[in-house]
């Protein structure tokens, strides 16, 4: 399917038919997509929003981030996961003290994709926020950040 074909299913298709489309627009990497998908961070379906918001990123496109901070807050923790692993992507600097208050998020999902993208990120202000998960009394956290200073370092 074409872009535009699969920008016609993202906005209107079914659900699955439009949670699919976000997804493939993102492995295309066109530019073309992005309005249709900053469009779709408003879906009421949850697999439209999640994969709109990680083909945001998949885009390249930096002027997404600021959209991907607001993801952050949605309801739906596979939505805040998405923008955290997106902004990670984009090696976004400005997110870092947005992704820092996710250390606090209830999911262990959001929280370690949290860490990965601040590892990914890197900067005082992101090791800085890795080493305190590291020695905190979340084991699953702290592994996942003692992994990301590690691979920072190399």
């Amino acid at each position: 399917m074409g872009i535009e074909q699969l920008i016609e299913q993202l906005q209107n298709g079914t659900g699955l038919g439009r949670a699919k489309a976000a997804a493939e627009l993102g492995k295309l990497k066109d530019p073309r997509a992005k309005k249709a998908l900053l469009d779709a961070l408003r879906d009421s379906n949850l697999g439209v929003r999640n994969n709109a918001t990680f083909a945001l990123a998949e885009l390249g496109s930096t002027d997404a981030v600021p959209y991907l901070i607001q993801a952050l807050g949605d309801e739906e923790e596979f939505v805040r996961k998405s923008a955290a692993k997106g902004l990670g992507l984009l090696k976004a600097r400005e997110a870092v003290p947005f992704l820092t208050k996710l250390m606090k998020d209830p999911s262990s999902v959001v929280r370690k994709n949290a860490v990965r993208s601040l590892g990914r990120i890197g900067g005082v202000d992101a090791i800085k926020v890795l080493r305190a998960a590291a020695a905190g009394s979340d084991l699953e956290l702290s592994h996942f950040a003692g992994k990301a200073i590690e691979r920072l370092r190399s």
